[in-house]
């Protein structure tokens, strides 16, 4: 089965930890004990009901205040798809923690509460999830219940959510009314709202495509691990020479020719191993090892590719980052060491171009720093070479993160729009 991860996104109280313990408790993905102590803390609390909000709002201060204030993941599953589940924060204050939830996800999940409509805030995170380039983006309107089940609502919901996406980069948007603390249209179409002809959230991530969201032109390995086990007791391993990674990009089959960066050199694939054995093709996010059929010195941080489609050598990048430190700001002349793929390098900050209001999209290009949970482009000076892909191309080559120098700490993360 393939894995589908999907974060959830929303302005407070719109119900995504709600939502994400109602497909837990409905797809039965929760053991009796956990069930267990919801239901005494609920009763605890008084509420009159099991609140599902507390599967994943596990912190104590998240459960005080009744909000998500870092991102949770779950995990489960059904017969037809495994599913890793990030319960993304949605205030302003939180937004490093949605960038970080939403930026490996396939599909993102934006509630809105049918009561209050479009936000600031669901504008902000459907925003968010298309500078993330998320594949995939699902609007639940969620209190459907506290509408009357109102079609007219729903239908003017969808009406000016759709022409706020018409600005941004959005290629899969699909509406879908439900009400997660009574699981209409979350596991099982409700009959309350026979007017809406679509399917159940679940059907929907169950059955939405995603195998081609991947690059599979653009062949990426990035080289993580150099295997030598000359100790091993047996003789067939002396020589081995096998270089680990995850595929980034294309499909690696044994005899295809590729070259290695930064040397340039070409060889042909001898053979892909894994755990298991050999395996004839290997495509993203698989990770394997490469054997080649030329001894060729390859190092921890190196790039695999064809001769006729490598990614940019750069080390002058133009990108959107997102700052997450607090205390510390980001601007002309700072200093910090980038972690790209497998290779690390230090940078510095040439410019700051401009400063992004996520709320009104305003470009403020007279701001001289980024603070906490700010985002900006910025130009980047790199000391070694790296193997960079646009971010729109590839999400795997064309993102990174920066750490300071001092703490060891990431406060930073970025998209590449440009690389020369």
């Amino acid at each position: 089965m393939d894995i589908l991860r999907f974060a959830t996104a929303g302005s407070v109280d719109d119900g995504k930890s709600t939502l994400i313990g109602r497909l837990l408790f409905d797809s039965k993905a929760i053991f009796e004990d956990q069930l267990e102590a919801v239901e005494r803390t609920s009763r605890d609390r008084g509420t009159e009901y099991t609140d599902l909000s507390l599967l994943t709002d596990g912190l104590r201060a998240e459960r005080e205040q009744g909000i998500t204030i870092d991102v949770a993941y779950r995990y489960f599953a059904t017969p037809r798809r495994k599913f890793i589940i990030a319960d993304t924060p949605g205030h302003i204050q939180y937004t490093r923690n949605m960038v970080t939830g939403a930026s490996t996800a396939d599909l993102a999940i934006v509630l809105i509460d049918a009561r209050k409509g479009v936000l600031e805030q669901s504008r902000r995170h459907a925003f968010l999830t298309s500078l993330l380039r998320v594949p995939h983006l699902v609007l639940a309107v969620n209190k459907m219940d506290l509408v009357d089940y109102s079609q007219e609502r729903f239908e003017e919901i969808k009406d000016e959510f759709t022409a706020f996406a018409s600005k941004l980069n959005i290629g899969d948007l699909t509406f879908i009314p439900i009400s997660a603390l009574n699981g209409d249209n979350v596991v099982s179409r409700s009959e309350n709202m026979p007017w809406y002809l679509g399917t159940s959230l679940l059907h929907h991530l169950e059955n939405v495509h995603i195998a081609s969201d991947r690059n599979l032109t653009d062949v990426r390995f990035p080289v993580q691990y150099v295997i030598r086990p000359q100790r091993a007791t047996d003789p067939a391993f002396h020589d081995y020479r096998g270089y680990a990674g995850q595929v980034a990009g294309g499909v690696l089959k044994p005899g295809d020719e590729v070259v290695h960066l930064p040397s340039g050199l070409t060889t042909r694939i001898a053979s892909i191993d894994t755990f298991d054995g050999p395996i004839e093709e290997a495509f993203p996010p698989m990770s394997v090892t490469l054997r080649f059929e030329d001894d060729i010195d390859v190092s921890r941080g190196d790039m695999i590719a064809r001769p006729n489609n490598q990614p940019q050598v750069a080390q002058e990048l133009e990108a959107m980052v997102c700052w997450m430190a607090d205390g510390v700001k980001l601007g002309p002349r700072s200093k910090l060491t980038i972690k790209h793929t497998t290779r690390t390098a230090r940078a510095l900050v040439r410019d700051l171009h401009y400063r992004l209001d996520v709320n009104t999209l305003h470009r403020d290009e007279e701001a001289t720093s980024l603070g906490l949970n700010e985002i900006g482009r910025v130009s980047l000076r790199v000391t070694q070479p790296l193997f960079v892909d646009d971010y729109a191309r590839n999400r795997s080559t064309g993102g990174f993160i920066l750490v300071d120098e001092s703490t060891n700490a990431t406060v930073g993360a970025g998209m590449v729009i440009d690389a020369r």
